[in-house]
């Protein structure tokens, strides 16, 4: 069995998509998953599974039957996560945040849309690209133009975000 987490996009945001992190770890439970957990209220679910292909896949599958609409899911090893959070692309300072998204894809095969992504470095973001996950280093939060929706919007694709603090929580507490 190997440990994972899976990442649900826009789960309790906004009075939206509203799902108790009890039923949730019920729901993953029924999966047949092991040892299922949940992190905080934004949809962090830690549990073991058999290494299966399409896992991510299925999970959605079941998720969308399960509270009624579609929750998209992005996984990862607990391995792998451990490394995103211990070798982030940048160590922020002091009054600076790292906000580490997940995508689905890689997008070391889609040159044009990291080299758009990277144009939009400024003294108040920073970004970087680093296979599934985009970096951003928010020097000013007042003049910064990150978001999740601009990732999307840029990269053409879905994506979730967590800053590096709440990774590195997870991966103390989990790993």
């Amino acid at each position: 069995m190997k440990k994972y987490i899976a990442f649900l996009r826009a789960i309790n945001v906004g009075g939206t998509k509203i799902i108790k992190m009890d039923a949730l770890k019920k729901i993953f439970e029924s999966f047949g998953f092991a040892n299922v957990q949940t992190y905080i209220q934004s949809g962090n679910v830690i549990f073991e599974a058999k290494e299966s292909a399409m896992l991510e896949a299925k999970i959605e599958e079941r998720l969308e039957k399960a509270p009624g609409y579609k929750v998209e899911v992005f996984l990862r090893t607990m391995e792998k996560l451990a490394k995103i959070a211990s070798q982030p692309a940048f160590e922020p300072q002091e009054d600076e945040t790292l906000h580490v998204v997940f995508l689905r894809t890689s997008q070391d095969a889609n040159h044009k849309s990291e080299q758009e992504l990277l144009s939009f470095r400024s003294e108040a973001d920073d970004f970087a690209v680093k296979g599934r996950e985009v970096y951003n280093l928010r020097r000013d939060r007042d003049k910064s133009v990150f978001s999740n929706n601009f990732i999307e919007k840029i990269l053409k694709e879905s994506c979730t975000t967590r800053n590096l603090t709440t990774l590195r929580k997870i991966t103390e507490k989990y790993g």
